[in-house]
């Protein structure tokens, strides 16, 4: 079979390496391979174990957990897991085609800037732990990866 899936004599099915040359768009790589490693690394990071394990997910990043009654801390932090996991399964739809929709740069922009500015305000009052301020920068990084990609390469 071809690449598409065709009969074709002498031909292989696409294993994975294949199939993520397929996913990557060949006339904007860079918009493509920033959607796919963005998302793989929020998803692993913070939208499943929010979801899933938000208490041992706030142990791992340093956060000392309140005592008592922490169902809605949970709640909460379900919310926040399911919304990045929508946000995710969005975005993941584009990275094929990202020059056909660029409002989704606009949106990572945003939510980069508005991270970024959450982290700064727990840094300054000091109500965060360590590797909370410390992605600042990935934050800020991801606001400006995502304009420059919106403005500078798809325009």
């Amino acid at each position: 079979m071809d690449v598409l899936g065709n009969g074709v004599a002498g031909t292989r099915t696409p294993g994975p390496r294949h199939v993520a040359i397929m996913f990557i768009n060949p006339d904007y790589p860079l918009a493509s391979w920033f959607l796919a490693v963005s998302t793989s690394v929020f998803l692993v990071v913070y939208a499943l174990p929010l979801t899933f394990i938000p208490l041992r997910w706030a142990r791992w990043f340093g956060w000392e957990l309140p005592t008592g009654n922490n169902d809605l801390t949970v709640y909460f932090a379900r919310c926040l897991g399911g919304l990045a996991l929508s946000v995710i399964i969005a975005v993941v739809q584009f990275i094929p085609d990202p020059k056909s929709h660029l409002v989704v740069f606009e949106l990572i922009s945003l939510i980069g800037g508005i991270m970024t500015a959450v982290h700064i305000w727990g840094a300054v009052k000091k109500q965060q732990p360590w590797l909370e301020t410390a992605e600042i920068p990935l934050y800020g990084a991801m606001c400006l990866g995502a304009l420059y990609l919106r403005y500078a390469h798809l325009s």
